[in-house]
């Protein structure tokens, strides 16, 4: 039993040292619509538990395709371009978030940078700061595309960065790739994914960067293909723990 713990440590492409996990789950390839779930555990050989309610989210307008993450490359299925409107599925690191305000909404723990009005990332492939948040006051602007991070909407009023495509990055590959506020739930996103500011303002307050955070996102087929191997959450467990 203690040998097979290990071999699924190891082949995971989940941390061990990951006591947060976000796992998003869509009906297929071609949803855009997932269910997140918030997960914790308190050491990599304990079982996940359940955090909070499930969110319901808006997927890219494309669907979903293999990202560049932890998770290994060349997995069979879809796999992840500039501008081709699909969320990134796999393994990634969550890691930063920006904003609006001067300062971090408190009691919020990641990495905080505010969203000023020359905030940027560049998602212009031939850009040497392709995928990377540059305030293009500050730099020798070399890019024809790129998100302005501080939106006249409220979409982008809490971003937190998505670990995708970064290590490293590779031209061409997606880029700026965010959890973010949606519209309403009708709504599509360009390769991100979005929800409510209510469930938004849970996940932020949850979010601990010693824990490791991860955001695992896949079509509901491969989620179970891979639950065993990768050491996911069970689903049963979904919403079983108080909600926060």
């Amino acid at each position: 039993m203690l040998g097979l713990l290990v071999a699924t440590l190891l082949a995971s492409p989940v941390p061990a040292q990951s006591r947060q996990l976000v796992l998003s789950t869509a009906p297929g390839w071609d949803a855009t619509r997932a269910t997140l779930q918030a997960y914790e555990r308190p050491s990599a050989d304990a079982a996940w538990t359940a955090v909070g309610a499930p969110i319901q989210a808006s997927l890219g307008r494309s669907g979903l395709a293999w990202g560049r993450g932890r998770h290994p490359p060349g997995l069979a299925g879809p796999q992840k371009q500039e501008g081709d409107g699909r969320s990134p599925a796999g393994v990634f690191d969550l890691r930063v978030l920006t904003g609006y305000d001067a300062e971090s909404p408190r009691g919020v723990r990641l990495p905080y940078r505010q969203a000023t009005p020359t905030l940027r990332c560049v998602d212009d492939a031939r850009s040497r700061f392709y995928n990377q948040l540059v305030d293009e006051s500050r730099v020798a602007k070399d890019w024809s595309s790129a998100e302005d991070m501080r939106r006249a909407d409220e979409l982008y009023r809490f971003v937190v960065w998505v670990g995708h495509n970064d290590e490293p990055v590779v031209p061409g590959g997606g880029s700026c790739i965010f959890l973010h506020l949606r519209k309403d739930a009708d709504s599509v996103t360009a390769g991100c994914t979005a929800f409510e500011p209510e469930p938004m303002q849970r996940l932020l307050r949850w979010l601990d960067p010693p824990a490791r955070p991860v955001l695992v996102q896949l079509p509901e087929s491969e989620a179970a293909a891979r639950a065993a191997a990768w050491g996911l959450p069970k689903r049963a467990a979904q919403g079983s723990a108080a909600e926060r």
